[in-house]
């Protein structure tokens, strides 16, 4: 059963990857490796043993998108992660945002909607609830206004999706709506990849638990919790890698209550930013470098997920620990810097 991973060589993808093909699928990657390498596809060999086909172009460009789907007629599935998701950069490029991540879903869904039986898993994020009225955060919270013009495509992404499963009974969508995914594969062949300075936490501390930053910056010790820092719910990649095939599964085998659902992934539970620095520091017996600066714009103060719909309707649950994470983040880092 073939089944299309867009952005599959990216952080998430090459997880979900492993796990497709690990359950059995034929899975074809595309990919215009402008935040990823082609060596992932070696890391994913190694693991399972075989090697996803690869297609490498933009899915920007609406002729050859078209042109893959003409070479590939069997599709049953398509994960869609390629999109552009650097929050700070998306302010200062909202139309580069608009065009990478709206029309590239566009051009996808156009070939799709002709397919007989269509199934789309969308890659969206925790950041359509904004700061939440309520925590944990439901699916059924209020989808606020997008703090950024990254925040905004995944809101209207779910929308074109929602638009198009109104009219087309034959198609069917799943939204995961991710909270923060980190860790690596415990093998350390595949794992995070950041290019430049990291955007997100966990690449920050093991680059500077592996000397390559001074210090860390920890944005704020004075917002109403546990320790004055920010509370996000953490995943380990691979939980979440695991959970994109559960949802495609139940769409295959069409145990769906409605042709487009929502559901949230995520551990249930925030670690705030002090603690996700101390289980780096248990795990590894490392002492990190960082210090408290001023808060940074646009950060909530905590964001952790109801999980019990997934639990329960989508029959996934999150298995891995904070410390299992940063373990296996600090090995993928270990691994890519030749340290001992």
């Amino acid at each position: 059963m073939q089944i299309v991973v867009t952005g599959g060589l990216g952080f998430i993808g090459s997880h979900t990857v492993v796990e497709l093909q690990n359950e059995g699928f034929e899975v074809i990657i595309i990919d215009n490796l402008s935040n990823s390498s082609r060596d992932v596809l070696d890391g994913i060999k190694s693991i399972t043993g075989k090697s996803p086909i690869f297609e490498e172009f933009d899915l920007r460009e609406k002729p050859k998108v078209q042109d893959f789907f003409k070479r590939y007629p069997n599709i049953k599935g398509v994960i869609h992660f390629a999109a552009s998701k650097a929050v700070g950069e998306s302010v200062q490029e909202p139309l580069l945002y608009y065009e990478n991540n709206i029309s590239s879903l566009v051009y996808l869904l156009q070939e799709l909607k002709v397919l007989p039986d269509a199934n789309f898993i969308f890659s969206s994020s925790c950041t359509v609830y904004g700061q939440a009225d309520e925590l944990p955060i439901s699916e059924n919270a209020p989808v606020k206004p997008a703090e950024s013009p990254y925040g905004n495509t995944k809101q209207i992404g779910e929308e074109i999706l929602k638009d198009v499963c109104k009219i087309d009974a034959h198609f069917n969508a799943i939204a995961l709506r991710y909270f923060n995914p980190i860790g690596a594969h415990s093998t350390a062949k595949i794992g995070e990849l950041p290019i430049g300075v990291p955007q997100n936490l966990v690449p920050f501390i093991t680059q500077t638990g592996a000397g390559l930053r001074e210090k860390l910056s920890v944005f704020g010790d004075d917002y109403p919790t546990v320790d004055g820092t920010c509370i996000r719910d953490y995943i380990h990649v691979v939980d979440l890698a695991k959970a994109h095939v559960v949802a495609l599964q139940r769409l295959i085998k069409g145990k769906h209550k409605s042709n487009f659902e929502v559901f949230n992934l995520g551990t249930g539970k925030g670690s705030s930013v002090l603690e996700v620095i101390q289980s780096f520091e248990r795990v590894t017996d490392l002492k990190l470098n960082y210090q408290i600066v001023g808060r940074r714009e646009g950060d909530v103060i905590a964001a952790y997920a109801e999980t019990t719909k997934a639990n329960q309707d989508l029959g996934w649950k999150a298995q891995l620990t904070l410390d299992d994470a940063m373990a296996s983040a600090w090995k993928w880092e270990k691994q890519i810097r030749n340290i001992k």
